[in-house]
């Protein structure tokens, strides 16, 4: 709130090599009205952030508005180039740095981290404004010029890491999609238990088949379904008997769980695992299912004849695999998909057939 000819805030004082920051709890109302964020027409030698992404900012303040009773927010960083004033609740004792923050108003208080956030919240509160008076913790710390307000942008983001993908998956219960990868990977065969739910790449000595994340990527081709859309229990439920139908017809999924075979070697020899593999996967379970509901598991039965292996040149060479390694290009998932289809009897899609035209010129 504002008192007098400051901005005061109930606040914490702490020590970081040798110089006060201050904790505070700042109502969202006010977050645009006193946080500056030097934009575009700054230039870059001569900012302390980033450029605003607008687009990142519409989703980051969707999600606030879908989650009101139950988004959470990590504490925006600022520096402050002016003098700021601390009345501590005691002299002495833990209270000691317990107190009010006072900080002028015409002080510039620069956003080090978290202008995305800030964006948001202002475009959020715009829409519903009862989310303005909910609270956002703030880190303030004394600026001390330009050249430390940069120095502060680069240590905030030099170690942070985005988590894994698979991680996200996992965790992000709040995301039906999420929540049904999560449920097929760790119950259905032939997931169960040659998933790997933390990472999206696997190490060569992993003994996983699978990631998370691709799991995610492959029931979203199977079903049809856009990242926002919802699944309904029939879907699920054709979504495990398709996966196990499929691990049926694979038995070298069977040979990995029972220890007979290593999921390296797997890896290594074959690309029936491969991230690009299950989501071509998923687009045939979806053609056959949607061509031939009453039998669609019978129409599956040739995948167990295929010559899955990297060696099997004739098919997978410019598919899966281009330039000696399997790779996950929009095309080669086309091709892909063309490949098992003609080994399945089936038909290609006009798009699919002219995709598959011209791999063939170029072959020739």
């Amino acid at each position: 709130m504002e008192s007098g000819y400051s901005y005061s805030f109930p606040a914490t004082r702490g020590m970081q090599a040798g110089k006060p920051f201050y904790i505070a709890m700042c109502p969202m109302r006010i977050v645009p009205r006193i946080f500056t964020f030097d934009e575009e027409d700054v230039p870059p030698e001569l900012r302390a952030q980033r450029k605003l992404n607008y687009q990142r900012i519409p989703a980051i303040a969707r999600y606030l508005l879908d989650k009101p009773d139950g988004y959470i927010f990590s504490a925006l960083t600022a520096s402050v180039d002016s003098t700021v004033g601390f009345d501590p609740i005691a002299n002495s004792g833990p209270s000691a740095n317990l107190g009010m923050l006072s900080i002028p108003m015409d002080a510039t208080i620069l956003i080090n981290d978290g202008q995305h956030r800030r964006a948001a919240i202002e475009e959020a509160v715009k829409e519903n404004p009862d989310l303005g008076h909910d609270n956002i913790a703030v880190l303030f710390f004394v600026d001390e010029g330009l050249k430390r307000s940069q120095q502060m942008f680069v240590d905030l983001n030099m170690y942070q890491v985005r988590p894994d993908p698979s991680l996200i998956t996992l965790y992000n219960h709040a995301d039906q999609e999420s929540a049904v990868a999560s449920e097929i990977a760790t119950n259905c065969e032939p997931f169960a238990g040659l998933t790997d739910l933390e990472r999206s790449s696997l190490s060569k000595r992993s003994n996983k088949l699978f990631t998370l994340s691709s799991v995610k990527h492959a029931n979203r081709t199977l079903l049809n379904k856009g990242r926002n859309d919802r699944f309904t229990d029939d879907e699920v439920d054709l979504a495990k008997r398709f996966w196990a139908v499929v691990g049926e017809l694979l038995p070298f999924w069977k040979l990995v769980k029972r220890g007979e075979l290593a999921a390296s070697t797997v890896r290594e020899e074959h690309i029936f695992s491969h991230g690009v593999v299950l989501q071509a996967m998923g687009i045939v379970g979806r053609y056959v299912i949607g061509h031939y509901p009453d039998d669609w598991w019978n129409r599956l039965a040739p995948l167990g004849a295929i010559d899955w292996s990297k060696s099997n040149t004739a098919l997978w060479s410019g598919r899966a695999i281009q330039y000696g390694k399997v790779t996950k290009s929009k095309a080669s998932m086309v091709l892909t998909v063309n490949g098992i289809k003609k080994q399945l009897g089936l038909e290609l899609t006009p798009e699919e057939g002219r995709i598959e035209k011209e791999y063939q010129d170029e072959r020739r």
